[in-house]
């Protein structure tokens, strides 16, 4: 399977940089033929992970991100050379799956895309198509939670840390082993982003009542439990 990868990237030098090594990596590189439509050369190439910079022409990648949000879970990456805390937290709360701040290694890049690529389009292969947990039904192809009338959308992140925790059977999953889990190169993962991610997911399942059936322990991880 060729993988499309859509960058959004106005410096020509990285993009050129980026598509030179990704081919190398067998992807296919595509790119917005014109930076106010985004979204339409998205919706065109279907892509199946998005490298997104914050600074870009007319509008940011926080606005693009959420468009492609609106219509596509497909996972998205952000580069940029802003350092503020803020950003990483604004992206990923917008859903993105990872922050990469400039400059960076390109090999981290590289492992990160195949990271996410292979979590996302090989998982579900080998599992059933529906989850029960808590009298909620999680459908992990639509990565959705739906329990009585309310029902929550999922991150690729949110889906796959819910399915880790549920299948411990009530065990706790350290921090390291959920970061090792969910990016496979935790030495480029700021604590915090695990942090955030929980957050999120605690906050998509609170309209179900089951924002406290996933329960911190302190100075262990975490562990989804049975209410």
């Amino acid at each position: 399977m060729e993988f499309n990868i859509f960058i959004v990237e106005d410096d020509q030098a990285l993009f050129e940089a980026l598509q030179k090594g990704l081919e190398a990596w067998a992807f296919r590189v595509t790119k917005p033929e014109d930076f106010n439509e985004v979204m339409r050369s998205f919706l065109d190439q279907q892509p199946h992970l998005v490298i997104m910079d914050i600074t870009l022409p007319k509008f940011d990648g926080f606005h693009w991100c959420r468009e492609i949000r609106s219509v596509s879970e497909v996972p998205i990456i952000f580069l940029s050379s802003r350092d503020h805390p803020l950003d990483m937290v604004m992206a990923l709360n917008m859903g993105a799956d990872d922050f990469i701040q400039k400059p960076f290694h390109s090999n981290v890049l590289y492992a990160k895309v195949q990271a996410i690529l292979r979590r996302t389009y090989a998982y579900g292969e080998t599992q059933a198509d529906t989850l029960e947990w808590n009298g909620a039904l999680i459908d992990l192809k639509r990565g959705v939670i739906r329990k009585s009338a309310e029902e929550a959308d999922l991150t690729k992140n949110e889906l796959f840390l819910l399915i880790s925790l549920v299948k411990s059977n009530n065990s706790v999953i350290s921090r390291h082993d959920l970061i090792r889990k969910l990016w496979e190169d935790e030495q480029f993962v700021n604590d915090n982003t695990l942090t955030t991610n929980i957050t999120r997911l605690r906050q998509k399942l609170d309209p179900l009542g089951l924002s406290d059936a996933i329960v911190t322990k302190k100075g262990m991880g975490y562990m989804a439990v049975t209410l």
